[in-house]
């Protein structure tokens, strides 16, 4: 399992994901889930993947080939279509064919297939935009009243975002929210963990500004978390039945 978030807001967008994948208990392992295509000046797409691994890198592997391709079109490639939403269409097709493709093959059914995506980025000219790819290949979009989305396991970082975030939140008020609602997480579920991805893509800058790796003992990190263990326990404390 993983769990992935992205906000969308008016300074920007902040994107966090962890590299956990397991097939069991004893079987764990560490992979990028947080993947970043730039033409710097001109657009950037950042795509967030949870799921099954086999479908989310052979659609990857796929997105690589259509924008290496001599023959790319608008239509083929992500780094050709016209609007973020095309970007999405393109992804979603591509998600859709190889999630169809693994589930002929797995003629007994009981391995997984599922996958989900969050799409996120920018064109020149364009706004801001951020999606949820299903695997069917539909999609949702994250707006003013939704500002943020998640995939994976979200449930237990869901409440500091439903309370915290708003368009109007600050990057650097954005980058803490989406920290604590992960520490959340990964203290309440083992199949997500350490270390994970954060990245932040500045409204207009049509690039990611800033990228960082945080590991398993990053101390920044462990003193966000402590804190936020504190101020619970305060606040705890000081609630009257």
């Amino acid at each position: 399992m993983t769990y992935c978030v992205g906000l969308l807001l008016k300074q920007g967008i902040v994107l966090l994901s962890d590299t956990r994948t397991n097939g069991g208990l004893d079987n764990i392992a560490t992979y990028r889930k947080m993947f970043s295509f730039e033409r710097p000046g001109e657009r950037v797409i950042t795509i967030l993947t949870a799921g099954s691994l086999s479908v989310t890198q052979t659609t990857l592997a796929r997105i690589r080939d259509a924008i290496e391709d001599e023959n790319a079109t608008p239509e083929t490639s992500i780094l050709l279509a016209p609007t973020m939403l095309q970007v999405c269409e393109i992804i979603g097709n591509t998600l859709a064919s190889v999630r169809t493709g693994i589930d002929a093959k797995m003629t007994a059914g009981t391995v997984p297939t599922s996958a989900t995506m969050i799409v996120a980025g920018q064109r020149a000219t364009g706004d801001m935009r951020m999606f949820l790819v299903y695997s069917e290949g539909n999609f949702i979009e994250a707006t003013e009243d939704t500002p943020y989305l998640q995939i994976g396991e979200h449930k237990y970082g869901k409440p500091i975002l439903d309370r915290v975030v708003t368009t109007d939140t600050s990057l650097e008020d954005a980058q803490k929210a989406v920290l604590l609602s992960m520490d959340s997480t990964l203290r309440s579920n083992l199949s997500v963990g350490m270390p994970l991805d954060l990245a932040i893509i500045r409204r207009d800058a049509l690039r990611v500004t800033e990228r960082r790796r945080i590991e398993p003992k990053d101390p920044d990190f462990a003193r966000m978390s402590e804190a936020w263990s504190k101020a619970l326990r305060d606040g705890f404390g000081q609630i009257e039945l």
